[in-house]
């Protein structure tokens, strides 16, 4: 079964001291090789900062676009990866392992299948 993994954390206030970005990404680093390799990643990406986001709604047929994330919250989607795995134990066990769940919070859900026949 698939799961995403959704990382998401507080925007930075102000510019951490690059012995603590080295710190921080070597965590990334490391836990990104381990999920490879281990045969249950699918996919994953980091995302650009929300400032760099647009939302498009429709209303009455029209595109109404606007700057920023879909929603106001104090913690920002950041990132995620795809994962196929048994069940949602195993799921919880590799988002356990993820930085982001130090530095922040994941939220896991499972990938609806549609059947098309």
């Amino acid at each position: 079964m698939q799961y995403l993994l959704l990382i998401y954390s507080e925007p930075a206030t102000e510019a951490p001291a690059q012995e603590q970005i080295d710190a921080v990404m070597a965590e990334w680093f490391a836990y990104d090789e381990a999920i490879r390799k281990s045969g249950v990643y699918v996919d994953g990406n980091a995302l650009e900062p929300t400032s760099t986001a647009t939302t498009l709604r429709l209303r009455d047929g029209e595109r109404v676009v606007t700057d920023g994330p879909f929603a106001e919250t104090r913690e920002v989607l950041g990132g995620y990866y795809l994962v196929d795995v048994p069940d949602l134990d195993t799921a919880l066990d590799w988002a356990a392992k993820c930085p982001g769940a130090k530095y922040g919070s994941m939220e896991i859900r499972p990938i609806t299948v549609f059947d098309q026949g």
